[in-house]
Protein backbone atom coordinates (compact mmCIF):
# COMPACT_ATOMS: atom_id res chain seq x y z
CA UNK A 1 0.00 0.00 0.00
CA UNK A 2 1.02 3.35 -1.13
CA UNK A 3 1.77 5.94 1.85
CA UNK A 4 -0.37 7.88 0.41
CA UNK A 5 -2.85 5.76 0.61
CA UNK A 6 -2.61 5.48 4.93
CA UNK A 7 -2.16 9.58 4.75
CA UNK A 8 -5.59 9.49 3.11
CA UNK A 9 -6.96 6.94 5.24
CA UNK A 10 -5.97 9.10 8.58
CA UNK A 11 -7.77 12.34 7.85
CA UNK A 12 -10.74 10.58 5.59
CA UNK A 13 -10.96 8.27 8.28
CA UNK A 14 -10.81 10.55 11.20
CA UNK A 15 -13.76 13.01 9.70
CA UNK A 16 -15.55 9.87 9.09
CA UNK A 17 -15.77 8.47 12.64
CA UNK A 18 -16.44 11.83 13.53
CA UNK A 19 -19.34 12.40 11.17
CA UNK A 20 -21.01 9.18 11.56
CA UNK A 21 -20.44 9.26 15.40
CA UNK A 22 -21.94 12.84 16.12
CA UNK A 23 -25.79 11.50 15.97
CA UNK A 24 -24.88 9.05 18.89
CA UNK A 25 -23.30 11.85 21.25
CA UNK A 26 -24.18 11.16 24.93
CA UNK A 27 -26.27 8.35 23.78
CA UNK A 28 -26.49 4.29 25.31
CA UNK A 29 -23.73 1.92 25.01
CA UNK A 30 -25.00 -0.43 22.09
CA UNK A 31 -27.02 2.47 20.51
CA UNK A 32 -25.39 2.15 16.94
CA UNK A 33 -25.53 -1.93 17.25
CA UNK A 34 -29.09 -1.62 17.54
CA UNK A 35 -29.66 0.66 14.97
CA UNK A 36 -27.69 -1.21 12.24
CA UNK A 37 -27.47 -4.88 13.38
CA UNK A 38 -26.24 -6.09 10.33
CA UNK A 39 -23.14 -3.91 11.45
CA UNK A 40 -22.65 -1.97 7.97
CA UNK A 41 -24.46 1.44 9.16
CA UNK A 42 -25.08 4.54 7.27
CA UNK A 43 -24.49 8.02 7.88
CA UNK A 44 -27.72 8.96 9.97
CA UNK A 45 -27.81 12.24 10.92
CA UNK A 46 -29.61 13.22 13.96
CA UNK A 47 -29.03 15.05 17.35
CA UNK A 48 -29.01 18.34 15.04
CA UNK A 49 -26.60 16.91 12.00
CA UNK A 50 -27.24 16.29 8.64
CA UNK A 51 -26.28 13.25 7.26
CA UNK A 52 -22.59 12.95 7.26
CA UNK A 53 -22.02 16.80 8.78
CA UNK A 54 -19.10 16.48 10.77
CA UNK A 55 -18.37 18.31 13.62
CA UNK A 56 -15.81 20.60 15.10
CA UNK A 57 -13.55 17.47 15.72
CA UNK A 58 -13.27 17.61 11.51
CA UNK A 59 -13.14 21.60 11.39
CA UNK A 60 -10.66 22.47 13.64
CA UNK A 61 -8.20 19.73 12.05
CA UNK A 62 -8.75 21.44 8.97
CA UNK A 63 -8.07 24.99 10.17
CA UNK A 64 -4.51 23.04 11.54
CA UNK A 65 -4.20 21.35 8.11
CA UNK A 66 -4.38 24.67 6.07
CA UNK A 67 -2.74 26.68 8.69
CA UNK A 68 0.54 24.61 8.04
CA UNK A 69 0.21 24.55 4.08
CA UNK A 70 -0.69 28.33 4.16
CA UNK A 71 2.62 29.06 6.44
CA UNK A 72 4.83 26.62 5.19
CA UNK A 73 5.08 24.84 9.22
CA UNK A 74 3.52 25.62 12.60
CA UNK A 75 2.98 29.27 12.99
CA UNK A 76 1.05 29.06 16.31
CA UNK A 77 0.00 32.14 16.41
CA UNK A 78 -1.58 31.67 13.01
CA UNK A 79 -3.45 28.42 14.30
CA UNK A 80 -5.15 30.15 17.21
CA UNK A 81 -5.94 33.30 15.46
CA UNK A 82 -7.75 30.67 12.76
CA UNK A 83 -9.29 29.01 15.62
CA UNK A 84 -11.02 32.24 16.96
CA UNK A 85 -12.44 33.46 13.77
CA UNK A 86 -13.82 30.00 13.61
CA UNK A 87 -15.45 30.07 17.15
CA UNK A 88 -16.15 33.51 16.17
CA UNK A 89 -18.42 32.01 13.24
CA UNK A 90 -20.53 30.17 16.20
CA UNK A 91 -20.15 27.16 15.50
CA UNK A 92 -23.11 23.91 15.94
CA UNK A 93 -21.05 22.63 18.08
CA UNK A 94 -17.58 23.90 20.41
CA UNK A 95 -15.97 22.36 23.93
CA UNK A 96 -16.99 24.62 26.56
CA UNK A 97 -13.22 24.74 27.70
CA UNK A 98 -11.85 25.16 23.88
CA UNK A 99 -15.01 28.06 23.74
CA UNK A 100 -13.09 29.43 26.72
CA UNK A 101 -10.08 29.72 25.74
CA UNK A 102 -10.44 30.81 22.33
CA UNK A 103 -13.09 33.72 23.46
CA UNK A 104 -11.15 34.89 26.83
CA UNK A 105 -9.48 37.87 24.90
CA UNK A 106 -5.92 36.42 26.08
CA UNK A 107 -3.12 36.07 23.68
CA UNK A 108 -2.15 32.78 22.50
CA UNK A 109 0.97 31.76 24.45
CA UNK A 110 -1.33 32.58 27.83
CA UNK A 111 -5.28 31.65 26.83
CA UNK A 112 -4.87 27.92 28.26
CA UNK A 113 -2.26 28.43 30.49
CA UNK A 114 -4.10 30.87 32.35
CA UNK A 115 -7.59 28.95 31.79
CA UNK A 116 -6.24 26.07 33.49
CA UNK A 117 -5.02 27.80 36.16
CA UNK A 118 -8.33 29.16 37.47
CA UNK A 119 -9.80 25.74 36.31
CA UNK A 120 -7.76 23.29 37.23
CA UNK A 121 -9.50 21.21 34.69
CA UNK A 122 -7.87 20.99 30.94
CA UNK A 123 -7.77 17.21 29.84
CA UNK A 124 -9.96 16.85 27.77
CA UNK A 125 -10.15 15.11 24.53
CA UNK A 126 -10.58 18.22 22.39
CA UNK A 127 -6.46 18.38 21.61
CA UNK A 128 -7.16 14.38 20.23
CA UNK A 129 -9.97 15.36 17.78
CA UNK A 130 -7.96 17.60 15.35
CA UNK A 131 -5.05 15.39 15.23
CA UNK A 132 -5.40 14.22 12.14
CA UNK A 133 -3.90 16.74 9.85
CA UNK A 134 -0.88 17.78 12.00
CA UNK A 135 -0.44 14.12 12.32
CA UNK A 136 0.03 13.39 8.62
CA UNK A 137 2.32 16.50 7.93
CA UNK A 138 4.44 16.10 11.25
CA UNK A 139 5.12 12.01 10.29
CA UNK A 140 8.00 12.50 7.74
CA UNK A 141 10.00 14.18 10.40
CA UNK A 142 10.21 11.17 13.00
CA UNK A 143 9.29 10.68 16.38
CA UNK A 144 10.65 13.47 17.62
CA UNK A 145 9.31 16.13 15.86
CA UNK A 146 6.09 14.78 15.32
CA UNK A 147 5.55 14.41 19.35
CA UNK A 148 6.94 17.93 20.02
CA UNK A 149 4.80 19.33 17.24
CA UNK A 150 1.61 17.45 18.64
CA UNK A 151 2.03 19.19 22.17
CA UNK A 152 2.83 22.73 20.95
CA UNK A 153 -0.54 22.47 19.26
CA UNK A 154 -2.23 20.54 22.28
CA UNK A 155 -1.09 23.52 24.29
CA UNK A 156 -3.27 25.82 22.00
CA UNK A 157 -6.34 25.28 24.03
CA UNK A 158 -5.35 22.65 26.45
CA UNK A 159 -3.36 23.79 30.02
CA UNK A 160 -2.92 20.10 31.54
CA UNK A 161 -0.26 18.31 30.30
CA UNK A 162 -1.94 15.17 30.13
CA UNK A 163 -3.54 16.44 26.87
CA UNK A 164 -0.48 17.43 25.25
CA UNK A 165 1.32 14.13 25.97
CA UNK A 166 -1.91 11.91 24.60
CA UNK A 167 -1.90 14.03 21.58
CA UNK A 168 1.69 13.58 21.07
CA UNK A 169 1.17 9.75 21.58
CA UNK A 170 -1.30 9.52 19.04
CA UNK A 171 0.60 11.88 16.62
CA UNK A 172 3.33 9.02 16.96
CA UNK A 173 0.85 5.95 16.59
CA UNK A 174 -0.32 7.47 13.31
CA UNK A 175 3.51 8.07 12.48
CA UNK A 176 4.19 4.65 12.57
CA UNK A 177 1.19 3.20 11.00
CA UNK A 178 1.83 5.70 8.06
CA UNK A 179 5.30 3.98 7.50
CA UNK A 180 3.40 0.54 7.09
CA UNK A 181 4.74 -0.56 10.64
CA UNK A 182 2.29 -1.85 13.53
CA UNK A 183 1.08 0.92 15.77
CA UNK A 184 0.15 -1.50 18.56
CA UNK A 185 3.45 -2.69 18.50
CA UNK A 186 4.88 0.53 18.75
CA UNK A 187 3.13 2.00 22.22
CA UNK A 188 5.78 0.59 24.58
CA UNK A 189 8.33 2.35 22.67
CA UNK A 190 6.06 5.33 22.47
CA UNK A 191 5.22 5.58 26.15
CA UNK A 192 9.02 5.98 26.65
CA UNK A 193 8.63 9.04 25.52
CA UNK A 194 5.93 10.35 27.46
CA UNK A 195 6.70 13.16 30.10
CA UNK A 196 7.75 10.70 33.22
CA UNK A 197 5.06 12.27 35.48
CA UNK A 198 2.41 11.51 33.11
CA UNK A 199 3.48 7.85 31.47
CA UNK A 200 2.44 5.40 34.41
CA UNK A 201 -1.84 6.59 33.56
CA UNK A 202 -0.83 6.24 30.14
CA UNK A 203 0.69 3.29 30.19
CA UNK A 204 -2.78 1.92 32.10
CA UNK A 205 -5.42 3.02 29.41
CA UNK A 206 -2.89 2.14 26.42
CA UNK A 207 -2.06 -0.99 27.71
CA UNK A 208 -3.44 -4.67 25.93
CA UNK A 209 -5.59 -5.87 28.66
CA UNK A 210 -7.39 -2.29 29.19
CA UNK A 211 -11.07 -1.93 28.66
CA UNK A 212 -13.18 1.00 28.55
CA UNK A 213 -15.61 -0.28 30.84
CA UNK A 214 -12.39 0.38 33.49
CA UNK A 215 -12.54 4.07 32.25
CA UNK A 216 -12.21 6.10 35.84
CA UNK A 217 -13.85 9.02 33.73
CA UNK A 218 -16.36 9.97 30.69
CA UNK A 219 -14.56 9.28 27.34
CA UNK A 220 -14.76 13.13 27.43
CA UNK A 221 -11.50 13.06 29.00
CA UNK A 222 -8.29 12.41 27.14
CA UNK A 223 -7.06 9.19 28.69
CA UNK A 224 -10.01 7.06 28.02
CA UNK A 225 -10.64 8.64 24.44
CA UNK A 226 -7.44 7.72 23.41
CA UNK A 227 -7.55 4.33 25.23
CA UNK A 228 -11.03 3.19 23.90
CA UNK A 229 -9.84 4.14 19.96
CA UNK A 230 -6.58 1.99 20.68
CA UNK A 231 -8.85 -0.82 22.11
CA UNK A 232 -11.46 -0.58 19.06
CA UNK A 233 -8.58 -0.85 16.84
CA UNK A 234 -7.29 -4.19 18.56
CA UNK A 235 -10.13 -6.06 18.87
CA UNK A 236 -11.22 -5.70 15.47
CA UNK A 237 -9.78 -6.61 11.84
CA UNK A 238 -11.77 -3.99 9.68
CA UNK A 239 -12.06 0.05 9.49
CA UNK A 240 -15.80 -0.13 9.79
CA UNK A 241 -15.86 -2.83 12.10
CA UNK A 242 -13.37 -0.27 14.38
CA UNK A 243 -15.79 2.35 14.08
CA UNK A 244 -18.74 0.49 14.78
CA UNK A 245 -17.01 -1.03 18.12
CA UNK A 246 -15.88 2.90 18.84
CA UNK A 247 -19.39 4.21 18.66
CA UNK A 248 -20.96 1.07 20.42
CA UNK A 249 -19.08 2.52 23.56
CA UNK A 250 -21.63 5.35 23.64
CA UNK A 251 -20.71 9.12 25.23
CA UNK A 252 -18.59 11.23 23.19
CA UNK A 253 -18.92 9.23 20.08
CA UNK A 254 -17.93 11.77 17.69
CA UNK A 255 -14.22 12.37 19.34
CA UNK A 256 -13.83 8.39 20.04
CA UNK A 257 -14.50 7.62 16.52
CA UNK A 258 -12.87 10.66 14.88
CA UNK A 259 -9.80 9.50 16.64
CA UNK A 260 -10.50 5.53 15.62
CA UNK A 261 -10.91 6.02 12.18
CA UNK A 262 -7.38 8.50 12.10
CA UNK A 263 -5.82 5.40 13.29
CA UNK A 264 -7.84 3.50 11.09
CA UNK A 265 -7.97 5.22 8.28
CA UNK A 266 -4.08 4.86 8.79
CA UNK A 267 -3.58 1.28 9.59
CA UNK A 268 -5.73 0.16 6.41
CA UNK A 269 -5.92 2.70 3.98
CA UNK A 270 -8.08 4.97 2.51
CA UNK A 271 -10.10 2.14 -0.04
CA UNK A 272 -10.82 0.51 3.21
CA UNK A 273 -13.21 3.64 4.08
CA UNK A 274 -17.13 2.14 2.49
CA UNK A 275 -18.28 4.70 0.02
CA UNK A 276 -21.47 5.52 1.72
CA UNK A 277 -19.75 7.00 4.47
CA UNK A 278 -17.76 9.40 2.47
CA UNK A 279 -20.22 10.04 0.11
CA UNK A 280 -22.31 12.34 2.05
CA UNK A 281 -19.39 13.64 4.13
CA UNK A 282 -19.47 17.08 4.49
CA UNK A 283 -17.04 19.56 6.21
CA UNK A 284 -18.99 23.16 6.69
CA UNK A 285 -16.15 25.76 7.85
CA UNK A 286 -17.68 28.46 10.09
CA UNK A 287 -16.69 32.11 9.91
CA UNK A 288 -14.99 31.05 6.91
CA UNK A 289 -18.10 32.02 4.57
CA UNK A 290 -19.78 29.28 2.71
CA UNK A 291 -16.78 27.00 2.49
CA UNK A 292 -17.81 23.11 2.46
CA UNK A 293 -15.03 20.85 1.84
CA UNK A 294 -16.40 17.09 0.82
CA UNK A 295 -14.20 13.68 0.81
CA UNK A 296 -12.73 14.78 -2.40
CA UNK A 297 -11.12 17.83 -0.56
CA UNK A 298 -10.04 15.98 2.37
CA UNK A 299 -8.56 13.73 0.32
CA UNK A 300 -6.43 16.38 -1.50
CA UNK A 301 -5.60 18.16 1.90
CA UNK A 302 -4.26 14.55 3.02
CA UNK A 303 -1.99 14.71 0.09
CA UNK A 304 -0.68 17.64 0.35
CA UNK A 305 0.46 17.85 3.82
CA UNK A 306 1.72 14.05 3.21
CA UNK A 307 3.89 16.10 0.77
CA UNK A 308 4.41 19.73 2.31
CA UNK A 309 2.87 21.20 -0.77
CA UNK A 310 0.18 23.86 -0.12
CA UNK A 311 -3.31 23.34 -2.89
CA UNK A 312 -4.82 26.40 -4.63
CA UNK A 313 -8.01 27.57 -3.02
CA UNK A 314 -10.61 29.40 -4.61
CA UNK A 315 -13.08 29.22 -2.02
CA UNK A 316 -12.65 31.83 1.02
CA UNK A 317 -8.97 32.19 2.39
CA UNK A 318 -8.24 32.94 5.76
Amino acid sequence: MQRTEREVGAVVGAAVGDALGAPFEFGSPGDFGRRFPDGTGEMCGGGGWDPGEATDDTQMAVLVGESLLDCGGLQLPDVFARFQRWAAGEPKDIGLQTEDVLTSGEPWDMAAALHFQLNLRAAGNGSLMRASTSAVHFAPSGRAATMDAARRIAALTHGDRAAWEGTAVLHELVRVALDGQDALSAVPATLAQVHPDHRARWSVVLSDGWHPEDATEFNGAVWPCLGSALWALRTTSTFDRALAAAIDLGGDTDTVAAVTGMLAGAVYGAASIPAHWTGPLHVPLPGYGDRTLRAADLAALARHLGAGASPPRTLDTP
